[in-house]
C-alpha cells in the first residue's frame, strides 16, 4: 500500500510540475495530517506592501521577498501553539530554504526583542528572521485574526493558502504540497 501512495505521490508531482499552475484539487488531494487544516484558494488573493520592521529595525515589505515563494507565520511569544510549531518551521527552511523558497517568520503586537530572543533561544531555533508588526498593521491588512497564522504566498507576494493555528510544517505532506507549488511556478 506504501509504495501505491509513493507511486501516485510522484506521479501527481510529476503531472503538477508540468503544468503552469498547480491545479488546487491536486494539491488538497496531497493535504494529511495537521496539513488539512490549509486551505487554497481558488484565485490568489493580493497580497499586502504595508510595512513591518526587519530583525536589524530598519522598514520593509512583503515585496522584498519578490521571486521566492514564501512561508509567512505570524506569532507571538505569549503564543503556546506558536511555540509548538516554530521548531517544523525551523526545519522547513532548513531543509528547502534558498533563492527560491522561505520561511519567513513575523512576531505581531508588542513583543519585545529580548523576548523573541528568548523565545527562539529556549526552543533551538536560530535560522528564522525576527521580523516584527508590533502595531499590527501587516496582520490586519491580510486579515489575521489569532495567532498562529500561516499563509503561503507565490512569488509574486499574492497569498495561495492559509492555515489557521499550528501544524507540522516539517511534515512530509507539508513538504510535498510546497515542492508542487514550486515546482509548478519554476
Amino acid at each position: 500500500m506504501g509504495y501505491l501512495k509513493s507511486a501516485l505521490l510522484y506521479l501527481s508531482l510529476g503531472v503538477l510540475a508540468n503544468s503552469a499552475v498547480a491545479n488546487t484539487a491536486d494539491l488538497e488531494a496531497m493535504r494529511e495530517g495537521d496539513m488539512r487544516k490549509l486551505t487554497f484558494h481558488s484565485d490568489p488573493l493580493e497580497g499586502s506592501d504595508v510595512p513591518f520592521l526587519h530583525e536589524d529595525g530598519s522598514e520593509m515589505t512583503l515585496a522584498d521577498y519578490e521571486g521566492k515563494h514564501i512561508v509567512l507565520n505570524f506569532w507571538a511569544t505569549w503564543c503556546a501553539p506558536c511555540r509548538k510549531e516554530m521548531p517544523g518551521l525551523s526545519e522547513l527552511q532548513e531543509e528547502l530554504g534558498g533563492d527560491d523558497f522561505a520561511v519567513v517568520t513575523i512576531a505581531t503586537g508588542r513583543n519585545p526583542r529580548p523576548a523573541m530572543e528568548a523565545f527562539f533561544d529556549e526552543i533551538g531555533v536560530d535560522n528564522l528572521p525576527l521580523h516584527s508588526d508590533e502595531r499590527q498593521n501587516l496582520a490586519r491588512s491580510l486579515g489575521v485574526l489569532g495567532l498562529p497564522v500561516t499563509m503561503i504566498l507565490d512569488p509574486e507576494g499574492n497569498e495561495v493558502a492559509r492555515l489557521q493555528g499550528d501544524a507540522e510544517w516539517n511534515s512530509q505532506s507539508a513538504k510535498d504540497i510546497l515542492a508542487a507549488l514550486t515546482s509548478a511556478n519554476s
